[in-house]
This record gives C-alpha cells, sequence and structure tokens, in this order.
C-alpha cells in the first residue's frame, strides 16, 4: 500500500471511529471565517447595472447569422442535432420576461437602469454603477465579479430561468418574480453583507501575455483557443513593438477569481492527434508540467492533469467533483481498514452512506474564509516527479510554467496563455472581496 493510500485511509478513518464511538475529533478541513456585516441602514443605489446573460437562443442566432441563414433554416438545422427550436425560444422569452420584471422593478423605484449585455460589460459599467445585478445563471454571476475591483461595490445575482439553471450564486429563486420584495428588504435594512473572498493573480516572467481570452463569448474549441491566444499575443507585440515581453516584476491581473483558478495544458483532459506516417495517427494524453510552491515552501516538480485552485465559493464547484468520494470507493477503504486493524467497521449501506457524506461535506468551506484551496487532478508519482500532497489549504501558491501550450483560466470564462517561463503567485487580499446580498426570512 502506498505511503498516499496509508495517509487517505488514516484521515477516512478518523471520521469512522467518529461515526462508530462518538470521539471529539478534530476535522480534516477547519473554517476560519469572520462573520457577516449587519447594514447598519437600508441599502437604496442611485443607479444600478442589469448584466445579462446570452441564452442558447440568441447564441445559436449569432452562431449562423454571419452565414445568412432565415430562421427557417435554423429550425432545422436546430432539429438535425437533436435540439428544439420552440424549446429554445421559451426559455429565452422566460429569461427576457424576468429580466423586465426586474428593471420595472428598479425604475419604479426611482432607481436609473442600465441593462447590457454580458459581451457589452466593461470597466467603464462597472465604473457607472452603485451596484451591479447578474440576471443569469452561476456563469454571468462569476463574470460579473470578474470585473467588480472594489469591495464597495454590491453585486446582486438572479436567476432568470430557475427550471433550467441552478444559481448556487444567486437569490432564492422565489425572488425570481417576487423582486419588489427585494428591493423592500434592502430598503428596509433586512439584510446582511455576504463578503465572498476572491483570488487575485500576479504573472511575471518571459513570454507573458495579459490579454486575456473571453471563452464564454468565443465558445472556442481547443485549436480555436490557442489559435485565439496567439492571434492576440501578436496584436499585443505588433502594438507594443515587442517581440518577446518580459516582465521582471510581478504584473497584477486586472482580474478577480470567485471560484477557482485552473492550471493547464489546453490539451490537459482531452487527446491529441499525431502523426506518424501518412493517414497513421496515434491519440496521445498531454499531462501538464509544471513546478509548485506552496506558501513559499520549496519548488516541486509535477506532471498532472491539471492544477485547480479554489475558494470557499468554488469549494462547492469544480473543486468538490474533483475531491468528492463515491460511496463505492469509500465501501472498498473500509473494507481494507476492517482487514488490516481488525476492529468491528460496520460496512452496511446506511454507515457507508453516512461515512461519505460526512467526507464529501468536509470539502465545502465558508466563502469568506481567507484560504485558497489547492487540488492536483491525477498526479503522476515517480522517480522524477512527486505529489507530496494532493490538496490541501494554503495562503499562496506559486505556479511556474513547464507547458507548451497552456493556459490559466479564471471562473471558467477567461482564459491567460500560461506557457514555459511564465509565474503565476495566487494569493488572497482583504481588499479584494466581494460585497454580495444575504436577505433575511
Amino acid at each position: 500500500m502506498t505511503r498516499r493510500c496509508v495517509v487517505n485511509l488514516v484521515c477516512l478513518g478518523n471520521r469512522v471511529v467518529t461515526l462508530m464511538y462518538g470521539n471529539s475529533l478534530r476535522p480534516l478541513h477547519t473554517s476560519v471565517c469572520n462573520p457577516s456585516s449587519q447594514p447598519k441602514c437600508g441599502f437604496k443605489p442611485e443607479k444600478v447595472a442589469v448584466v445579462t446573460k446570452t441564452t442558447r437562443y440568441e447564441f445559436e442566432q449569432q452562431r449562423y447569422r454571419y452565414a445568412g441563414l432565415s430562421e427557417e433554416d435554423l429550425k432545422q438545422l436546430l432539429r438535425m442535432k437533436g435540439s428544439s427550436y420552440s424549446g429554445l425560444l421559451e426559455r429565452h422569452n422566460i429569461h427576457t420576461n424576468n429580466v423586465e420584471h426586474i428593471v420595472k422593478s428598479l425604475r419604479k423605484e426611482g432607481i436609473e437602469v442600465r441593462v447590457v449585455k454580458r459581451g457589452e460589460y466593461d470597466k467603464e459599467v462597472v465604473r457607472w454603477a452603485d451596484a451591479i445585478i447578474s440576471a443569469g445563471g452561476d456563469g454571468t454571476m462569476l463574470l460579473v465579479a470578474s470585473k467588480v475591483l472594489s469591495k464597495d461595490k454590491p453585486v446582486v445575482g438572479v436567476n432568470t430561468d430557475p427550471e433550467r439553471s441552478e444559481g448556487h450564486l444567486c437569490l432564492p429563486v422565489r425572488y425570481t418574480r417576487a423582486f419588489p420584495e427585494v428591493l423592500e428588504k434592502l430598503c428596509r435594512g433586512e439584510f446582511r453583507w455576504l463578503w465572498r473572498q476572491r483570488i487575485r493573480l500576479h504573472l511575471e516572467g518571459t513570454g507573458i501575455n495579459p490579454t486575456p481570452v473571453d471563452l464564454h463569448e468565443q465558445q472556442l474549441s481547443l485549436e480555436q483557443h490557442s489559435q485565439a491566444h496567439r492571434i492576440t499575443t501578436m496584436d499585443s507585440q505588433r502594438r507594443t513593438g515587442t517581440l518577446h515581453e518580459s516582465f521582471s516584476k510581478p504584473s497584477l491581473l486586472p482580474i478577480r477569481s470567485l471560484n477557482e483558478i485552473f492550471i493547464g495544458e489546453s490539451l490537459s483532459s482531452r487527446v491529441k492527434l499525431k502523426s506518424f506516417k501518412p493517414h497513421v495517427k496515434l491519440l496521445l494524453h498531454r499531462a501538464s508540467y509544471y513546478e509548485i510552491s506552496v506558501d513559499d515552501g520549496p519548488w516541486e516538480k509535477q506532471k498532472s492533469s491539471g492544477l485547480s485552485i479554489c475558494t470557499g465559493t468554488g469549494s462547492k464547484a469544480w473543486s468538490y467533483n474533483i475531491n468528492k468520494l463515491a460511496e463505492q470507493s469509500v465501501e472498498e477503504v473500509l473494507k481494507i481498514g476492517k482487514s488490516q486493524t481488525g476492529l468491528e467497521i460496520p460496512l452496511n449501506h446506511e454507515f457507508i452512506a453516512k461515512v461519505t457524506e460526512e467526507y464529501n461535506e468536509s470539502l465545502v468551506f465558508s466563502p469568506e474564509d481567507r484560504r485558497l484551496f489547492f487540488s492536483v487532478r491525477e498526479p503522476i508519482v515517480n522517480r522524477v516527479f512527486s505529489s507530496s500532497r494532493q490538496r490541501g489549504f494554503a495562503s499562496k501558491v506559486c505556479v511556474r510554467s513547464r507547458c507548451w501550450d497552456a493556459c490559466m483560466v479564471v471562473d471558467g470564462g477567461t482564459s491567460f496563455e500560461f506557457n514555459d517561463g511564465a509565474i503565476a503567485t495566487i494569493s488572497m487580499s482583504e481588499e479584494d472581496q466581494l460585497r454580495t446580498v444575504v436577505l433575511e426570512n
């Protein structure tokens, strides 16, 4: 049994003993949180920007617009792909009606409103608004939050299609059609501020291109993604007159991450077609090669399927799915533990489900927690590469790229080129907190 398996077995065993005998053991993850701020008075902004998502119906229209297709052509194409034109139009109308409801409610209270599509959302809109409403789902909320650099500007998420969108970062779905009630609660002070911690990024090294690619708007394939980065790099070089720009000092990127940062090869989670002879192609996996330092510790060479670094808000998202255990895995580990220790560990379904649930719940921590949580996806461990910690909390993570076609993706929507020689410093700062609203019941 490898050292990592033993460590994992011991950690899981602590939970098993707790559930069996009720011992008060120290939990795997503890949360260090500041209490949320209670507003001293009501809040009523004078100017509000409403940022709306691009619906699937709008996306399909935009996608075929330049081909000169008619609406009837669009219907036939969607039918060929197994999509329902009427269904997409219905969801679009639901979203549109809910956005109109939000806007009318705001204007009825004498609030100046500016409605912008996500592609029109920029720093000028952020500067103009006293508060920003994300009208869409979690993806729209993440985009809106990424460009709000001040902790003094509130962001409120409203799920405009509750039946099809989870909306973890949005207000409870009942407020979608009862938005006047939201404004009343805000005016009366019947809410509290939730200060969500966010990640900031410093880049330094050779060949750095700080120009981002918006993955949501372009809906890029992997090949297009790499091409877009090359194009933006060339454009930047033409404007500056430099072929190879290098930052001697860390450069703070003008974006903040609410959920997570992912670093890895563009093909880290897919396969690559490589030709060795005419008409002979092999599918190859491309691992991500990098060096990592946690909390100013020693640098460690790693190869893996990529590195995820999340906040407490993001601990419920991708990070959770990377690290969670299935009941089948827990049962197999418990069987090994029982055979190795001789303990009478129950193996009934109820107990296994309880252990699984407690372990998975331990992966989630408070959005106000001022710590990062890193996860190494599928690490390769041999005599050259190691992974002393596959996951854990940290205050700062530094990553030096040894990749050839890698990217650093912020909240799944904004991508930065991150190739050999680039160094990223990932940390948190109190001034980067995102001010969000929790309504009192």
